[in-house]
């Protein structure tokens, strides 16, 4: 479905931050790409055509974070107060980890 041999540059699923000019921008882009399977990539697709290049920030865990469940450092506020978005957290421990930040 693809014609190139990469992805372009993309954010990971689970979120991201953007202003709303890009976020206007962004929809145009859309609007002249056929429509790809992975919403990750289709955004990074979008972003290409705005020579607009995704930047990481350590506090989206797109992969989830390693942790030990019987780990008391898992209920401290502090272990999560650098953290905006944990990809593979259910809603409920989403909840929580917010409630203990």
């Amino acid at each position: 479905l693809y014609n190139k041999n990469i992805y372009p540059p993309y954010a990971g699923g689970g979120g991201f931050i953007m202003d709303g000019a890009l976020a206007k921008r962004l929809h145009k882009a859309s609007e002249t790409l056929e429509l790809y399977p992975i919403d990750d990539v289709f955004l990074g697709m979008c972003l290409e055509v705005l020579k607009v290049s995704p930047v990481g920030h350590e506090g989206f865990k797109t992969f989830g974070i390693v942790r030990n469940k019987n780990s008391k450092m898992n209920k401290e506020p502090c272990f999560y107060r650098s953290m905006l978005v944990v990809h593979k957290l259910l809603p409920p421990e989403l909840l929580q980890m917010w409630d203990l930040v």
